[in-house]
């Protein structure tokens, strides 16, 4: 057998925990058939920020030489299987090292599988990822994201469950048996075992051929060599901002035109213009400063800079004024506020009502770790989601 290479692609600090018990697991499963394997992370993600797109990697051999000239490399050029453990990756992955947009499936090598956890179907998510020169699979494990926190684990299955998954789309890796003596091994539990067997089964894959996908070419950043760079350590200063889309009312700070945040995003800010109470707490509060401040006094949120942390939804003493959608239902990263001046009272409130609407059918959705016992309260859905 040829070398088998596996990257995980997880959301910074939220699932960081999850990627690497995948990871180690990979490698134990493997060891049940006679291979040897070794888990890292990628050097680049270090330090992680919440939410930022990261990676972890699993590479497994037949002996310790194939294993050893494959793991030469800074990375894998190319791998058989890539994990995204939220579909809001399937849009492009950019970590906080500024290497632009990476599309989620770039790394994926021809006939090789993309592993979605997701509740869409195929056919949103193949809308979603870049076109690939090459066809691959697309693998669908339906469930919904499983966000955590750094110092706290959400055991809700999902990482057995890609196991599972991952034996029947790569079974050059390993077998279901010997991923269910892991399971049963490493974390001493029945039900898990069965959450892996059932993972397994149920695992909807579809073929996706070169043309398909987005058509939009990922962004990317001209890295300097050392010839253009400029002498000492300077840090150019950014520019204080005017007025509103360069008016003289209202204030739109200047932000850095290369770093751009939505690739961090789960979910973003629907603005209510119609009940905003212009109180500015979302204004005060958001740590990128990503609201902008109308001449009317209301505050449009600069998609672009918004990392979706979800801040502004809690401080908003208006029902119902700032909700957080999940970013799968967006297509643009435009302002709100054109488009509410553009469609005018009773057609915004038709496209606000129907975002909100539709983010019922994603189910619950945290932003990760919020208050102790939390978790306990969601467990027993995600286990009947899994089931």
């Amino acid at each position: 057998m040829a070398t088998v290479a596996v990257e995980v692609v997880y959301r910074g600090v939220f699932q960081k925990s999850l990627a690497k018990e995948i990871c180690r697991g990979i490698v134990f499963a493997a060891r049940k058939e006679g291979r040897i394997g070794t888990a890292f992370g990628r050097y680049g993600d270090s330090p992680e920020r919440n939410g930022i797109p990261a990676k972890q990697y699993a590479v497994v051999a037949d002996g310790e030489e194939e294993l050893e000239a494959s793991l030469s490399q800074y990375e894998p050029a190319e791998v058989d299987v890539t994990i995204a453990l939220d579909d809001t990756l399937c849009k492009g992955v950019e970590s906080w090292a500024w290497y632009g947009l990476q599309p989620v499936n770039k790394l994926v090598k021809e006939n090789g599988t993309l592993i979605v956890t997701s509740v869409q179907s195929p056919e949103d998510l193949v809308r979603s990822i870049h076109r690939n020169g090459v066809p691959y699979n697309l693998a669908i494990l339906r469930g919904q994201p499983s966000f955590s926190g750094l110092w706290v684990y959400r055991d809700d299955h999902t990482d057995v469950r890609v196991l599972g998954a991952l034996s029947k789309s790569c079974p050059q890796l390993f077998s279901l048996a010997s991923v269910e003596e892991t399971v049963k091994e490493q974390w001493r539990s029945d039900l898990k075992v069965a959450s892996a067997r059932r993972a397994y089964e149920r695992l909807m894959t579809r073929l996706v051929e070169p043309g398909e996908g987005n058509p939009e070419e990922a962004y990317s950043y001209h890295l300097l060599p050392w010839q253009e760079m400029r002498e000492g350590v300077v840090v150019p200063a950014v520019p204080k901002g005017n007025g509103f889309r360069g008016g003289d009312k209202g204030f739109e700070p200047a932000r850095n035109p290369h770093f751009k945040k939505f690739a961090t995003r789960s979910m973003r800010p629907v603005v209510n213009f119609d009940t905003c109470a212009k109180c500015s707490l979302c204004w005060l509060h958001c740590p990128d400063g990503c609201f902008d401040i109308t001449p009317e006094g209301l505050y449009d949120a600069n998609i672009n800079a918004c990392c979706g942390c979800g801040i502004c939804e809690e401080v908003c003493p208006v029902k119902g004024a700032i909700t957080m959608v999940n970013e799968a239902l967006f297509t643009e990263n435009g302002s709100q506020y054109e488009l509410w001046k553009a469609q005018g009272k009773e057609g915004y409130q038709t496209w606000v009502g129907e975002k909100v609407t539709a983010q019922k059918g994603f189910g619950q959705w945290s932003h990760g770790y919020h208050h102790k016992g939390q978790y306990e309260t969601e467990l027993a859905l995600a286990s009947k989601e899994a089931q």
